[in-house]
């Protein structure tokens, strides 16, 4: 049980303020069940390897965490979301970024904020501007508490090209949508003797489309970013993450997707697809 914040009068005017109100989707206790435990580093995906989620089939470990042998942290996903496309979700990652109250329903739990620059929003509301063009390049600041307490994240999406993907095999079936972006994250108000540092993190969900539905393939590296197409890692030599951080953002990964799987169809429907 949680406390839900009280949303203001204009808040609760707009229609799918139900949605924040709305008891939140259980995750499946499998999915929680392997968040309990670290998994072996070993079979992580490296950075490097990214365009390994262009082959067919799966990995041997799609569900877990673990911090890397060079101090970075590692969360993998496999979220399965009946009834939701590619469409909805691209939709979606432009849609919610323009009002805070569309961010908070997503996750009521840990969802706070979300904010854009004005020549963001300009980029977003631009009705000759592609869906596509309504996220890569863009910048969302995010306030959320991902285990360890209220964050600033600032998320910059990119395209697959400039991730590093190889484009001629980013194509149907092998992929159907990406969302994928360098982050920084850091705590608003970090307890007593915490180092406050920037997180330097690197986002990726990988969209498949499947029966009745698509599957979301998230994975995060902690520590790490993609600049100019290239893996790097970003933290100082001789740090390492500690596990309450990958293992923090994983339950909440599983949590906030489970939740958005629950109503994004009907949310979709309701709003008929428009961004605005």
């Amino acid at each position: 049980m949680y406390l839900r914040k009280s949303l203001t009068a204009e808040e609760k005017s707009k229609p799918y303020s139900k949605y924040y109100y709305q008891e939140l989707a259980a995750p499946p206790p499998e999915k929680l069940a392997a968040m309990e435990r670290p998994i072996d580093p070993a079979k992580a995906l490296p950075l490097v390897n990214l365009n390994d989620l262009l082959n067919p089939g799966y990995f041997e470990v799609e569900i877990g965490w673990c911090v890397m042998p060079d101090g970075s942290g590692y969360v993998s996903n496999l979220n399965t979301m009946p009834g939701v496309t590619a469409d909805m979700l691209k939709w979606w990652f432009a849609w919610h970024s323009l009002e805070p109250l569309r961010y908070k329903i997503w996750y009521p739990k840990s969802h706070y904020h979300v904010s854009l620059s004005d020549e963001d929003r300009a980029k977003v509301l631009d009705p000759n501007r592609s869906i596509e063009e309504k996220l890569y390049g863009i910048t969302h600041h995010v306030v959320e508490n991902i285990g360890g307490g209220a964050e600033n994240i600032y998320i910059s999406f990119m395209s697959p090209e400039n991730c590093g993907f190889d484009m001629s095999r980013f194509h149907a079936p092998n992929v159907a949508a990406l969302f994928a972006a360098n982050g920084v994250s850091q705590l608003i108000d970090p307890p007593p003797g915490v180092p406050n540092f920037k997180g330097p993190a690197f986002m990726c969900h990988f969209i498949r489309e499947i029966p009745g539905g698509v599957e979301m393939r998230t994975r995060f590296w902690m520590g790490k970013k993609v600049i100019n197409k290239q893996a790097t890692h970003l933290l100082p030599k001789g740090i390492s993450l500690p596990p309450f951080v990958p293992q923090g953002l994983a339950f909440h990964n599983v949590h906030e997707f489970a939740n958005l799987a629950s109503f994004l169809p009907r949310l979709y429907e309701e709003q008929q697809g428009k961004i605005e």
